[in-house]
């Protein structure tokens, strides 16, 4: 085993941060249960904003972000991973605080690994990561409403082109649920065709028709939201009697302003969903559903494999809105 491996560095100097392809050294790495060789990571709004400076996300530099990673245990002080078991890693610290994917080696406890499962490839694994992780909670969440089915109504998921949207209407399409996806960009064909979507319509025009009054038409069996702000206040109002509403990103806005109508006259739920904390017992059950009845055949679609040198470009595109599906880094 060579005793230096490449990484994507961010640096802070005095006129801001820099990202560089270098050599790191192992014993830079902090010592853990768990030495692992990395095959793949992929690319999350996280690692862009940890990538850009963010200090909510990192708050030290020189840093390796990357929140997902999956690869083979190299060194180990765990009977449960042997050396050689195939792991995959999402959420926690990777990539915020702890050196992550984005290098060809992590360190990390033993409690943020689980196994690999058997139906899935590593590059399968991180085309879902932590953004497929998400999805899947979401999914998981609207299913366990006594009022969600497939024949009671439309599901509306936001941010339909990104990672987690993208994932989550091809979940919901495969299990039988029409789904309105909402979509800055004019990929409408990509939408319906690639991922399943029965309608789509632009962010924009959704806001205007189900976010300008207090409570709007009963639509929607249940939402899926990505972005945040009026988005999100939209599908709250526009839900059916019982429904629910999830809500995982801030790509949109880190606010809602929304009316307290559909709460006291429909029984709307909001659920958070969380994927960086969720129990390892909850991430084994959404792992086997992803490997299992939930298992996209349609993942090349959503994908876009690539190397270390195009990481920062793609990182930059994933900031400014502009990615489309998920980005896979291939080490």
């Amino acid at each position: 085993m060579d005793n230096t491996f490449k990484a994507l560095v961010i640096n802070e100097s005095t006129i801001g941060f820099t990202k560089e392809i270098k050599e790191k050294n192992l014993s830079e790495l902090p010592k853990n249960d768990l030495l692992i060789k990395v095959s793949y990571s992929s690319i999350n709004f996280k690692d862009a904003l940890s990538a850009s400076g963010n200090k909510g996300v990192t708050r030290k530099f020189p840093h390796i972000p990357g929140i997902d990673a999956v690869g083979t245990v190299a060194e180990s002080n765990s009977k449960k991973f042997p050396i050689g078991s195939k792991v995959l890693v999402t959420g926690f610290d990777l990539g915020m605080n702890t050196w992550g994917g984005f290098g060809e080696y992590i360190s990390i406890p033993e409690k943020w690994a689980v196994h690999l499962p058997a139906e899935l490839t590593e590059k399968e694994a991180m085309s879902y990561g932590t953004a497929g992780l998400t999805a899947g909670l979401s999914v998981c969440q609207i299913l366990q409403s006594s009022t969600v089915n497939s024949e009671n109504g439309k599901v509306v998921v936001s941010g339909a082109t990104g990672g987690v949207g993208s994932i989550a209407v091809s979940i919901l399409a495969k299990i039988g649920f029409d789904v309105l996806a909402v979509s800055g960009k004019k990929e409408n064909e990509y939408l319906i065709n690639s991922l399943g979507a029965k309608e789509v319509i632009n962010r924009n025009d959704f806001i205007e028709m189900y976010d300008s009054k207090p409570l709007a038409k009963p639509t929607f069996v249940a939402g899926i939201d990505t972005v945040g702000g009026a988005i999100l206040s939209g599908m709250v109002k526009s839900t059916q009697y019982g429904g629910i509403v999830t809500c995982c990103g801030m790509t949109g806005s880190t606010e809602v302003n929304t009316s307290i109508f559909p709460f006291i006259l429909r029984g709307v739920h909001l659920a958070g969903i969380d994927s960086v904390e969720a129990s390892l017992s909850v991430r084994n059950l959404i792992w086997g559903k992803l490997s299992n009845e939930w298992k996209l055949s349609n993942l090349e679609n959503i994908i876009t494999e690539i190397g270390l040198e195009e990481l920062p470009d793609k990182l930059d595109e994933i900031l400014t809105g502009k990615a489309k599906g998920r980005y896979v880094l291939k080490h």
